[in-house]
C-alpha cells in the first residue's frame, strides 16, 4: 500500500469485523528517536492463541470470500523493510492490539497519508462504533474522541453532513498544527 493510513484502515476493518465497539488508534512520530509507532487497539472478540500464531501468514484468513489475508502480512513486511517490527497481542473476549514500529527516516518507509480522511471514513461508515485517535509529533499531541463529539451533538447523528464537515475542518486543522502548520 502506498500510505500507512490505508494499512490502518485495513486493520481497523478487522477490528470492526471482530465486533469492536471501541477502537483506539495511536500514532507516535518522534524525529529525535527516529521512530514512527502505530498502535491499534480494540475491544472486539479477540483471538485464540492458535489464531494469533498464524494471523500474519498471508495464506491464513478467517474470511470465507477469499483464501488469502494480506492485510497484516503486508503491514508486517512494510515495517520490517524499514527496520521496524509488528507485534500483535490478543485475548479472547477482550480484544486485540496491533503495534507497529518503523524507523522514521528510513528511505523505504511509506508516508503516513491522510489520517483526517481515514478517520472521517471510519466514523461516517461506522457511526455506532466509538473511535479514539491520538497523534503525537515530537512533543505536540492531539486527541480526538467520538464519544465527546456525540455528547456535544446530542440527538444528531455523527455521520450527519454538517457534523462531518465540521469534523473534517477540525481534524485537518489539528493534524496540521502538529507539524507546525505545514503538511
Amino acid at each position: 500500500m502506498r500510505e500507512l493510513s490505508l494499512h490502518i484502515l485495513d486493520i481497523v476493518q478487522n477490528s470492526i469485523s471482530a465486533g469492536a465497539t471501541l477502537i483506539e488508534i495511536d500514532i507516535q512520530e518522534d524525529v529525535a528517536s527516529d521512530l514512527l509507532g502505530i498502535d491499534i487497539k480494540d475491544n472486539g472478540r479477540g483471538m485464540s492463541s492458535e489464531t494469533l500464531k498464524t494471523v500474519s501468514d498471508p495464506f491464513v484468513t478467517t474470511r470465507t470470500t477469499r483464501k488469502v489475508g494480506l492485510g497484516l502480512s503486508l503491514l508486517k513486511s512494510a515495517a520490517e523493510l524499514c527496520g521496524g517490527q509488528m507485534n500483535i497481542s490478543s485475548t479472547l473476549g477482550k480484544g486485540t492490539e496491533v503495534k507497529v514500529t518503523f524507523i522514521y527516516s528510513h528511505i523505504d518507509r511509506v508516508p503516513l497519508g491522510d489520517m483526517s480522511e481515514t478517520l472521517l471514513t471510519l466514523v461516517m461508515c461506522n457511526p455506532h462504533i466509538d473511535f479514539i485517535y491520538r497523534h503525537a509529533v515530537n512533543k505536540s499531541e492531539f486527541w480526538f474522541d467520538t464519544r465527546e463529539i456525540k455528547q456535544m451533538i446530542e440527538g444528531v447523528e455523527i455521520n450527519n453532513t454538517e457534523v462531518v464537515s465540521w469534523m473534517r475542518q477540525y481534524l485537518n486543522e489539528q493534524i496540521k498544527s502538529l507539524y507546525g502548520g505545514v503538511l
